[in-house]
């Protein structure tokens, strides 16, 4: 799995070293979502937080293409939707190089699109929609009936006392704290195959009151659990020997305002997998059962015969 600037965030590296998020996770995550300024009109650099395999985790790298995309729109206007396609697997220790192209502003909506590159080869391909706030038709789905996220498990409860780079990256190195309700799949497949998945989420500390990082962290957050109800739902876990899982594309429409910090349920399902290739769908609500966004991720999902 491959206007403002985020208020209060570090400034990221000026070389192509991993940062380091095991000793202040919520740091790392700001620091590498604050992407710099580069030679050129609309180009950033951004880097990477370390990961185990040396690629560049697939949530990270749109949100800092949606970041960028952000920092050329008109004020006031924010992110409710963005497709796009991982190209290729990224390499942590080198700079992204991100390309905005403005497609369009208009009175109310802003398009643009991002290229993220490295050494001259495109890893993300992205187009994103900005909209202005304004009034219209309210209508939205009502939450689902699930155990508040005190009483579920966390990853930090399940596997933070293993030795192993994963079990540290997703817990001691992660900014956020994932509680799966009913059982995760990190050590083993589901009791029963079921496609659906329920999920609350939030990062560890605060962030600052900036709803473009918002929205940019929830697509970071999102991409490491959109693929699960396909593993859910074939009775498989991260564990399974051979498993070979890749982010190809992805989607994501924001409904209203979110806030990362503070918990999210992430209701999600399968609908289909074929082809070496699963589909997730995922509706975010806020703890107070507002539905802030819907996420849709396709992904290639092998496992050996």
């Amino acid at each position: 799995m491959t206007d403002a600037a985020p208020t209060g965030a570090p400034t990221a590296p000026q070389d192509p070293t991993p940062l380091s998020a095991a000793a202040d996770p919520i740091a790392g995550l700001l620091g590498i979502l604050d992407v710099a300024a580069a030679d050129g009109a609309d180009r950033f650099t951004a880097h990477s937080l370390p990961k185990p395999g040396g690629r560049v985790f697939g949530g990270q790298v749109v949100a800092q293409a949606l970041v960028a995309a952000g920092r050329t729109v008109p004020g006031g206007r924010l992110p409710h939707s963005l497709h796009g396609y991982f190209l290729r697997a990224g390499d942590i220790a080198s700079p992204i190089e991100l390309a905005v192209e403005r497609l369009r502003d208009g009175r109310s909506f802003s398009a643009r699109r991002t290229h993220a590159s490295q050494d001259g080869e495109p890893i993300l391909s992205m187009i994103a929609s900005f909209q202005e706030d304004q009034e219209g038709v309210e209508l939205t789905q009502p939450m689902p009936d699930v155990p508040a996220p005190e009483d579920v498990e966390s990853a930090m409860d399940r596997m933070g006392h293993l030795d192993h780079p994963l079990a540290r990256f997703w817990t001691h190195e992660s900014a956020f704290d994932v509680r799966h309700v009913g059982g995760s799949l990190y050590l083993g497949p589901a009791p029963r195959p079921d496609g659906h998945q329920r999920v609350w989420m939030r990062t560890k500390g605060a962030l600052p009151d900036d709803q473009l990082l918002h929205r940019a962290v929830l697509a970071f957050a999102c991409d490491q659990i959109m693929l699960e109800p396909v593993l859910r739902r074939a009775g498989l876990s991260w564990l399974t020997p051979g498993l070979s899982v890749a982010s190809l594309d992805h989607a994501m429409w924001w409904h209203r305002d979110v806030r990362v910090d503070d918990w999210l349920l992430f209701d999600q399902d399968s609908p289909t997998a074929q082809g070496g290739r699963g589909l997730g769908t995922t509706r975010v609500f806020s703890r107070e059962g507002v539905l802030v966004a819907t996420i849709a991720q396709e992904g290639m999902v092998r496992v050996p015969a």
